[in-house]
Formats: C-alpha cells, sequence, structure tokens
C-alpha cells in the first residue's frame, strides 16, 4: 500500500493484511494469512493486536513503555501483558536492513514523485536490482 508520506502506518494494517495473497507450490487458493505479524512497537496497539488476533495471526510486537507503565498503574486490572516471542522478533532486522537500503536511493527517501504509480514502480526497480544483484553470486 502506498500512502502519504507522514501517514501512519499502522491505520493502513487492516487493509495491507486484506491484500496479502501467498500462492501455493500445488494446488489450492493463495494463502491470505501469515502466520506470525513482526512489527516495532509503533504497532502495538490494542486496535491493531485484537484485529491480528480475530484473524489467528500471532504477533512478536513490543510494547511501548507508556503502555506498559498505563497497565502496571492499573494494577491486577490491567490484565496481563502480552506476550512477546524474542527469537522471532530477531528476524526484523532483515526487514530494516532492507528500508535502509531502498533509502539509500534519494528518490524514494525522499518521495520526489507526485504519483503514487510513480512511486510504487520505483520501490519494485530497487527490489528487482537488489534481488539480481543476490542472484549474481549464486551458480
Amino acid at each position: 500500500m502506498v500512502t502519504g508520506g507522514q501517514r501512519n502506518d499502522g491505520a493502513m494494517l487492516e487493509q495491507v493484511l486484506a491484500d496479502i495473497a501467498v500462492p501455493r507450490l500445488g494446488a489450492g487458493r493463495p494463502r491470505t494469512r501469515p502466520d506470525t505479524v513482526v512489527a516495532d512497537r509503533a504497532y502495538s496497539s490494542g486496535v491493531n493486536r485484537r484485529a491480528l488476533a480475530r484473524r489467528g495471526i500471532t504477533t512478536a510486537i513490543p510494547q511501548k513503555k507508556d503502555e506498559i507503565a498505563a497497565r502496571q498503574r492499573r494494577g491486577s486490572a490491567g490484565g496481563r501483558p502480552p506476550g512477546l516471542d524474542t527469537e522471532t522478533y530477531k528476524g526484523r532486522n532483515v526487514v530494516e536492513r532492507h528500508f535502509a537500503l531502498t533509502k539509500q536511493w534519494r528518490a524514494l527517501a525522499t518521495r520526489y514523485d507526485k504519483l503514487a504509480i510513480t512511486y510504487r514502480a520505483a520501490t519494485v526497480l530497487s527490489a528487482c536490482i537488489t534481488w539480481s544483484r543476490l542472484l549474481g553470486d549464486m551458480p
């Protein structure tokens, strides 16, 4: 999903989940539900967690410090903290490194393009260049 430059990504979570379609290797319809969503603290809101739980998706999202403090202030009425699979969360750095690599392309980092289709095309081209570099090392 391509949004406005200053738009909160968390607001788009429902639409991104609705657009997922991973083809199966054999016969059958594509998968529309990931096993786990690994995200940073920006996605830790209760709205996002409930939306993921409704779809049966586990999360690896740490809580914000203010959410932890608010829950602890409420005492036993604050409920249990959501679980965090730290081993799964450690894999998030791969995505963050790719974002850092993509932002080396100044047009993508600063979003010069006015049209979403042009910006998306530049993103796809950047991914193709990255993948071709990786595939060039293969025998």
